[in-house]
């Protein structure tokens, strides 16, 4: 076993086996393709090469590696910071963070996942970005409710710029959607279900790209929808659902709210909770989870919507 850590930032890429070989490379092309060269060099074959999610400054490294055809793993930044503290690493430098995500690589190994495809990225990108301009577009509006008189004019022109911005990712969505014949299919799929709205189905193709290719269990936890026991001792405590991607959890949500009193099947599943004594928000989660295990069994088959056909 070899594992590779990498600490990006801006500017800078240091690099880290777990036997503290280190170097440190720019965050650019040249810098990337250095670091290729580097990796080639090395004694042992690298069997992974462990970055931090890290925004936008991962990303450009992360695609030449694996073009390079590279083991290249993304790790979550906590799960990494976790791991450092169960080692009683506390300090925390560009360099010895590079040598704990190594350290994480080779003792937890976790598996080598294919990156998304740049049409997916784009995706993602748009989706965020649309994200960004509601929160603003709200919060904004929550300024003009308090605003002075002298002050309402400029809110009220930036609120009708963002709203513009607003409208023209919107476009770019649709035209990326259109442009790939795979995703408008399965976009034709997800809407097709009652309560699935296309917001909701644009969330889960730029968000959830494993769907469709996981079986349910692992689709759930990835989404957060498991509940996690929390027993200890003689405590029994309330099964809860945490973790998973947040903003399609969100998305999968308001859906669920418009299924369990418009779709038939999630509706009736919804009352038959209700009945047994479930509290509605454990009902409405159940809900989630369903719809989830209905969309991936319909994007794995290829098949629209159809209540007869749903056990």
């Amino acid at each position: 076993m070899s594992s590779i850590g990498i600490d990006v930032s801006k500017r800078l890429l240091d690099c880290s086996t777990a036997l503290d070989e280190a170097k440190q490379f720019s965050n650019d092309i040249t810098g990337v393709e250095q670091l290729i060269e580097w990796l080639h060099q090395l004694s042992i074959t690298p069997t992974r090469v462990v970055l931090e999610a890290t925004g936008r400054y991962h990303s450009l490294c992360a695609s030449l590696l694996s073009q390079a055809g590279l083991p290249v793993i993304i790790a979550n930044p906590r799960q990494v910071r976790d791991f450092a503290k169960a080692m009683g690493i506390l300090a925390k430098t560009d360099k010895l963070d590079a040598k704990v995500i190594a350290l994480f690589g080779e003792r937890i190994q976790p598996k080598v996942l294919p990156l998304k495809e740049d049409q997916a990225l784009l995706l993602e990108a748009h989706l965020l970005r649309r994200r960004q301009l509601l929160d603003m577009i709200g919060s904004e509006t929550n300024r003009l409710s308090v605003a002075p008189k002298v002050i309402e004019k400029t809110i009220s022109a930036h609120i009708t710029y963002l709203k513009k911005q607003l409208v023209e990712v919107d476009d770019d969505l649709d035209k990326l959607i259109s442009e790939s014949p795979l995703m408008a299919k399965k976009f034709d799929i997800l809407t097709s279900m009652t309560g699935m709205g296309r917001v909701t189905a644009l969330n889960l193709l730029g968000n959830l790209p494993e769907l469709g290719c996981v079986e349910h269990k692992k689709l759930s936890a990835l989404v957060g929808l498991c509940p996690y026991s929390r027993d200890s001792g003689l405590m029994r405590g309330k099964r809860m659902i945490f973790g998973g991607r947040a903003s399609v959890r969100k998305a999968i949500y308001m859906a669920a709210l418009v299924a369990s009193r418009h779709n038939e099947v999630i509706r009736a599943f919804y009352q038959r909770l209700v009945e047994k004594g479930k509290p509605k928000k454990v009902a409405l989660v159940a809900c989630m989870r369903k719809m989830l295990l209905i969309l991936n069994a319909m994007i794995r088959d290829m098949k629209i919507w159809q209540p007869t056909s749903v056990v």
